[in-house]
Formats: C-alpha cells, structure tokens, sequence
C-alpha cells in the first residue's frame, strides 16, 4: 500500500512534462476502415494501443484532451513509452458450503496487482514501403490476483501473473522484428504506436513477425473488449476464452507470424512455442512436436452503412504434451488412481484444436457493440490461457462525448463460459486444472458481468470503477453468487 500511495502521488505532480494530444495499455482506439481497429494484451497480457483509445478522428479535433504524460513524435525513427497499472479487486463472503485446493475463497479478501510496461522501438529506415521495426518491451508484475487467481475460468484481473511464486523482477516482454513489404505505392493511415510504428503503410502488403510476442498483440483484437487497462479486466471478455493460445504463464511465447493485408480484409498465419507443461513458465524448443498455429481471416465490412465495423474468424490446433480427461477419469473409476489426475495420461504430439468467431460494430458515433463466440473440442487438458471448452460474450462501451467528456468511456459486458462432458467429469470426482478444482463439481455454466466508468483524469492519467457479478463461479452451482468491485489507476506516459 505504501507503493501505491508513493505512485498515487508522483502521478499527480503537474510539471511531469509537456502535454501532447499505447501499450498504451490505454483504451482501444477506433481505427479506420481500411484497417483493423486495434488495441491488444497477461499477466495474461497488456494492451498496446497508440494513444489511449482515442480515434484518429478524434486526434484530429482542435483542442482535444491529452491523453499521455508526454508527447510522442509521429515522425522519429525511434518509439519510447511506458504504462502504469494498478487495479485493486475485493469481494465478500459469498455462499460456499465447501471449497478445494483450486477454489475461489469463499471468505472475504481484497489484493491489489500492480504491472510497468517500458515500451522500446526502432526504425533502422524509413522506407514506407519496406518497413523495419525493432520492438523491444521489459514488463515487471507485482502484487496478488484474488485467491491467486484460482477458482474462474474467466478471472476478474488480466493484469494478473497466475503463478505467485514469480518475482516481480523486471524481464523482456516483447524482442521481435517487424517487416512490412509493400507492394503497392497506394499508402494508407496507420495507428503509429509500441508495435508498429509506421504512421503510413501500403494498401496491400505483407508483415512478418518473428521473436517473443503476445499471440494477442496481432490475433483476436477487438477495440471494444482486448485492453485490460481501460477497458474490461476479465479473461474471457479481453480474450476469447476457449482459444488456449501458446503463451507462458505470463502469456508470452516465440513465435513467427505472417499477415497479408488488402484493402478491405487481411489473412494472417502464425506458429508459436508452447509451454513444456500446462501454464508452465519454460517453452518446448521442439517445434516438431510440440507448437500453436493460428489462422485468423479479418474483413473489415461494416453491418451499418456509414458505419465502421471487422469481423474475424479464429481457428487454431495445438501440439503439446497434454493429457486426456478421460482417461484420467476412466483410470480414477477403474481403481487405477485414487484421484483423478491428468498429468499421469499425458502424451507428446496430444492435439487440441478451436475456433473463434469475433465480431465490433459501430452504431453511433459513440457507442460501439461487440461480441465473440469460441470452441474447442475440450478433451484434451486446458494448457496454456483459462479452462473453457465453449464462450459466448457481447457487450458495448459509450464515448463520454454526450456529456462533455470525450475521453471518458462506460461499459458493460456479459460472458457465459461452460465446459465437456469430460472435463466436467474430471472437476467432479475431484481432479485439479491449473486453475480449478472444487474437490466437487455441481456443473453450470459461469455466468459473468463485467461493468466500468474509465475518467480521464489529467494528460495520460485515468481512473476507472469496476463492478463485475459472477454465476457459479468456476461452473459450480454450489457456490456462490460473487460480487467482485475494482478500482484500477491507469498511467501513459
């Protein structure tokens, strides 16, 4: 707490710099038709967008709201930002007759997570047509997640690292390189920001990615709902739940990806390292057995006309050394093992496969709707994001334009995530994932609504008030209802 008072108050010293109108881990910002709107990212992932969710339009009114501690340049060949998050959760007593190892605590508990993102780029050239970027970015993670972050499969904090036994020690986020390669002199306006720089990129191209990333910097971004630090905080509401994306336990990975880009639609492939065993912090280096590809097709087409609106369209198979619920439920049932357990019916080359569905529409000028639908077959064990074998969300946010406020954003979201058969089976007769385990399971579906008021507050400080409600909270119907309040600070300098 006295860390946090300490940062509170160096906040809010006026002279920190002169004003200028992401990661900013800030808000998602609108982009043009032409190309994606884009925002991201752990503890699962941060958001980087270019200038804390306000549109290009926006940027381009007279007088319009800083919106970082200082001014970024939009022509250097060099990129240097930094973001500040904190997010204090609580919730209290909730009905719970019994809990496991892996369970939500049923008592009272508040925990504050804190995260700093030092973001680092470079242009060796500036060739708009042909493109490099160096992208450097070291992160430090502190603080705690509520029951450290066990007990839902949609957690309330992204923000939060999900092995506690991790130091807060400053490491490297993001190494990669970046390559654009036009091949078109037809130019178009692009969001500079921490992950490509370019202010202008050609209508048709291809990108390469290659280094250590965040899938969710490139796959599955929503400008509605993938920013956790001003906009929703839950798991399965910033990311599709049931994509169990190659990450680390931080959410980050190796991984190569190419991106071809149209006018209207762009295709993009990716391959990653994933993890040795399942939210592990080491990599399997071994590609020929074990790796995440990604497919995403993008058409930015609006519903409305006159209006700007994306489609995506996910699919993705995983290669790892995963287990089979139901082999470790028929070995628990046939006295094989005294409890279920899944890391004793693993197997190397095991697949795991999904698809998502992920859709934002632009109904106003002001008020923007999205929503997402993800599957997975579910029999093989959740490995590297949350455990969910099937999510459906929508939800909206409205620009404070209406009430003077034009930075400021409220929004509200709902997300139902459920589990097979199987898994069910397992989590009933007492089987543990890396993040649930009653030691019982009376199943449902985990019914979730996240709501928030982000305020810009001054330059690149904001506040914002969190309320999220969750039904059977890990998919049991025994426990629960849970309120869970937050209150986060957010800092882009």
């Amino acid at each position: 707490m006295r860390k946090l008072l300490f940062i509170s108050l160096m906040l809010l010293v006026p002279d920190w710099g002169s004003a200028q109108t992401s990661v900013s881990l800030p808000a998602a910002p609108v982009p043009s038709e032409e190309q994606a709107m884009n925002a991201l990212e752990p503890g699962p992932q941060r958001s980087p967008s270019s200038e804390a969710g306000v549109s290009p339009e926006e940027r381009q009114v007279p007088n319009a709201p800083d919106v970082t501690m200082f001014p970024h340049s939009s022509t250097a060949p060099w990129w240097i930002s930094g973001q500040t998050n904190i997010i204090f959760q609580a919730h209290a007593p909730f009905h719970s007759p019994y809990q496991g190892q892996n369970s939500l605590h049923g008592a009272g508990e508040y925990k504050t997570s804190l995260l700093g993102t030092l973001f680092l780029g470079y242009q060796p050239h500036r060739n708009i047509r042909y493109n490099t970027d160096f992208i450097a970015d070291f992160e430090s993670t502190g603080g705690r997640g509520l029951s450290q972050a066990l007990g839902l499969a949609g957690f309330t904090n992204l923000d939060v690292v999900r092995n506690p036994n991790l130091s807060s020690k400053p490491y490297l986020a993001r190494g990669e390189i970046h390559q654009t390669i036009g091949l078109t002199n037809e130019t178009t306006e692009a969001d500079r920001g921490p992950l490509s720089l370019a202010a202008q990129v050609p209508v048709r191209r291809f990108e390469f990615r290659i280094g250590k990333m965040s899938m969710p910097d490139v796959f599955d971004i929503n400008s509605v709902g993938s920013d956790a630090h001003l906009q929703f905080t839950n798991w399965t509401v910033d990311n599709n739940g049931a994509w169990d994306y190659a990450a680390d336990t931080r959410g980050y990975t190796v991984a190569g990806i190419l991106e071809y880009d149209e006018r209207n639609w762009s295709v993009r492939y990716g391959i990653a390292a994933m993890p040795v065993v399942a939210n592990g912090i080491d990599l399997d280096w071994a590609f020929s057995r074990s790796s995440g590809q990604n497919m995403e097709f993008e058409l930015r087409k609006s519903l409305l006309h006159g209006r700007k609106g994306v489609t995506r369209i996910l699919s993705y198979v995983n290669h790892a050394h995963m287990g089979s619920y139901r082999e470790a439920v028929e070995a628990y049932l046939n006295g094989t093992d005294a409890t279920p357990q899944i890391t004793r019916h693993e197997h190397f080359s095991a697949v795991k496969y999904g698809f998502g569905w992920n859709n934002e529409q632009e109904i106003t000028q002001d008020f923007r709707i999205f929503s997402r639908f993800g599957w997975n077959e579910d029999q093989h064990e959740s490995f590297a994001y949350t455990e969910v074998g099937q999510t459906v969300s929508l939800g909206g946010d409205l620009q404070g334009i209406r009430w003077g406020r034009p930075v400021d954003k409220i929004g509200v979201a709902f997300v139902s995530n459920a589990i097979k058969r199987d898994h069910q089976n397992y989590l009933k007769y007492g089987g543990l994932g890396f993040l649930l385990g009653d030691g019982d399971l009376r199943y449902g579906r985990e019914n979730i609504v996240e709501s928030y008021y982000n305020w810009h507050t001054w330059r690149g400080l904001f506040f914002a008030l969190g309320l999220t409600h969750v039904d059977n909270p890990g998919y049991n119907r025994a426990r629960g209802p849970v309120w869970v309040p937050s209150v986060r600070m957010h800092v882009d300098y």
